[in-house]
């Protein structure tokens, strides 16, 4: 397929994520921080991409709910300009973007939204087409989240992110309900936070990630679900630590905040329990989301 062919009009779900589990194992001479990680995709939470034929090797993007994201800097631009630089494939583009997903929050919403458009790119590039690893590699590019998002469920991940490793735990039967406060974590502030509280850096030794069984599929034991930005998060926002407990109180298994905020999400084994808890905390004021996992 050419690049000055047409293309067909797509519309394409890009799913949002939790991180069940995230430990952080120290800082790394490059300055990035080491991680160990249970990403879970939440397609029940999902902002909507819809491709349409544009003119010849030129890209146009709108998002009627946030326009400030309608610029060069956003990540679906630079997938699209940076998978035309690999390979040559760069088609004409009118995109919309319907957001869905809150920024912000930890939940990958932009990650996402450049995996989904590269995964599209990538089926519609005919021979021009880069093998998964290239891909990956292209998408670690733009962000350690983004990798994740070109798998199809979820996935341990080591070092900035981009070292995955597929999980086959399972949350079917349950229910997620995610919180999404008004709130604001500042990602650079959450990782120097946890630094300074950690007597970070300590030495220059190379850190490795232990191993993990992911074979068991329990949601609650194995493995914990916990977050290690929690202590300074929660110390700067009391609120979102208010907000976990209250998740814990009305039913839910266990409960963390996902990536460094604000989103929390609490697992729930009875669907109406979580109703429940969803309606008391919408009730302060809260966005709230509900999914049943499967």
């Amino acid at each position: 397929m050419s690049t000055h062919e047409p293309i067909s009009e797509s519309i394409l779900a890009s799913p949002a994520k939790v991180n069940l589990h995230l430990r952080i194992l120290g800082l790394r001479e490059d300055g990035y921080h080491e991680l160990h990680t249970l990403f879970y995709p939440v397609m029940g939470l999902y902002d909507t991409i819809r491709i349409e034929p544009g003119h010849d090797e030129h890209m146009f993007m709108r998002c009627p709910e946030n326009p400030d994201l309608e610029s060069a800097s956003n990540l679906i631009f630079k997938a699209w300009k940076g998978f035309g630089a690999a390979t040559g494939y760069q088609p004409g583009m009118f995109v919309t973007l319907n957001k869905k997903i809150p920024m912000g929050g930890g939940l990958g919403g932009g990650s996402s939204n450049a995996a989904t458009i590269l995964r599209w790119l990538n089926e519609n590039a005919g021979e021009r087409a880069l093998p998964q690893e290239q891909l990956i590699q292209l998408a670690a590019a733009l962000g350690a989240d983004v990798p994740f998002f070109l798998m199809d469920g979820p996935a341990w991940a080591g070092g900035i992110g981009e070292k995955l490793t597929p999980s086959d735990i399972s949350l079917a039967g349950m229910t997620m309900l995610i919180a999404c406060p008004d709130i604001h974590v500042n990602t650079p502030w959450a990782y120097k936070a946890w630094d300074e509280a950690n007597g970070f850096p300590k030495s220059s030794e190379p850190l490795t990630s232990t191993d993990n069984d992911t074979k068991n599929p329990s949601p609650v034991a194995a493995p914990e679900v916990m977050n290690d930005f929690e202590e300074v998060v929660f110390a700067k926002h009391p609120k979102l630590r208010k907000i976990k407990e209250s998740l814990i109180k009305h039913g839910a298994a266990s409960a963390a905040m996902s990536g460094s905020g604000a989103s929390l999400f609490g697992l729930f084994r009875d669907r109406d329990t979580a109703m429940s808890a969803a309606q008391a905390l919408e009730n302060n004021g809260l966005e709230i989301f509900t999914t049943d996992c499967q």
